[in-house]
């Protein structure tokens, strides 16, 4: 039953997170980003599945290569998010069409991943997909917050006395 839930638990965090992306998302550079993925990685090593003991060194190369993967698809979809500050300093990303592309190309590779471990009779356990989930997304939060943190604060004019002050919707400026 844990590897059910385990891959239940895959499935609900990516749509989660890449159904938030390609929408406007405050980065708060104070706030624990890394939590998250923390808890997955805890998560994934908490069993003992996550090296097959029939296969230990073609698993091990597996898993280092599921790891390489799940940190180049972190990096990818954070050089491709777009950010941009707003006039009241906070900063905002968003996924563009190029980070969907870095998702798809990543979820070909994490496929093949799998396919040849199948074909070659190693057994992988939802655990190593679930531990490179954590490093993609703590690479890519700490390139966001990398990059939010090097931005300066877009300069908005002053209102006129008399006129609203200016707030932010979140949206992404075209």
């Amino acid at each position: 039953m844990s590897g059910l839930v385990d891959a239940l638990l895959i499935v609900v965090a990516v749509i989660v997170v890449i159904a938030r992306q390609f929408r406007a998302n405050r980065i708060d550079t104070g706030r624990r980003w890394w939590l998250l993925p923390v808890v997955l990685a805890v998560v994934a090593l908490r069993g003992a599945g996550l090296v097959d003991p029939r296969h230990h060194t073609a698993s091990l190369i597996l898993l280092v290569a599921e790891l390489l993967t799940g940190l180049a698809i972190g990096a990818g979809w954070a050089w491709t998010s777009r950010i941009w500050t707003e006039p009241d300093g906070t900063v905002w990303s968003r996924s563009t069409k190029a980070s969907g592309a870095v998702w798809c190309v990543g979820i070909g590779l994490r496929v093949g991943l799998f396919a040849l471990g199948a074909a070659t009779g190693v057994h992988q356990d939802s655990s190593a997909l679930l531990l490179a989930l954590a490093a993609t997304l703590l690479v890519r939060s700490a390139i966001l917050v990398w990059r939010a943190q090097s931005l300066r604060p877009a300069v908005a004019p002053a209102p006129a006395y008399g006129e609203p002050m200016f707030q932010s919707t979140g949206k992404a400026r075209g």
